[in-house]
């Protein structure tokens, strides 16, 4: 009875380590998805990391082509004012464009994780769930058998 029962416990853990196979690849495509979702939004932020350094230097240039070719000081206060309208409105249009960039990302990887979630825990938690139920049964099953075999007991003791 000893090798059965190390036999039962060894095709046992073999079972459960073949179960682990698909939420594994489940995982571990999430976490490529998850990447790739990083990745494009690190793209993303470089890229309008180097239009704002970019348009930085254009704006810096043209100031002090401005401040080279003015004539009085008014047109060049005047200059400065219409530089700095501009200058508002592009860092306000940056920080929109970076929030959106960040957003999407987090959208991205709630995504990921919800249908890993999905595809990994609730399939588990339903075959907890089930077991449990089965567990259940077999306990009612033996109590309603035990509960058979002492009535026998009780009548046979009667007669």
């Amino acid at each position: 009875a000893p090798g059965q029962v190390v036999r039962g416990a060894a095709a046992k853990s073999a079972k459960g380590i073949r179960a682990l196979q698909d939420p594994v690849r489940v995982v571990t495509h999430s976490g490529v998805k998850l990447t790739n979702v990083s990745h494009e939004a690190v793209l993303s932020l470089m890229a309008l990391q180097l239009e704002v350094v970019t348009s930085a230097l254009s704006d810096a240039a043209a100031q002090l082509e401005r401040v080279a070719q003015s004539d009085n000081v008014t047109d060049l206060v005047r200059g400065q004012a219409d530089e700095l309208r501009a200058v508002r409105e592009r860092v306000v249009s940056d920080v929109n464009r970076a929030v959106s960039i960040v957003r999407n990302a987090g959208r991205g990887a709630r995504a990921v994780a919800t249908e890993t979630y999905a595809k990994v825990a609730r399939p588990a938690k339903a075959a907890k769930a089930k077991a449990k139920a089965k567990a259940k049964k077999t306990r009612a099953r033996k109590a309603k058998s035990t509960r058979r075999t002492t009535k026998v007991k009780t009548r046979a003791r009667a007669k």
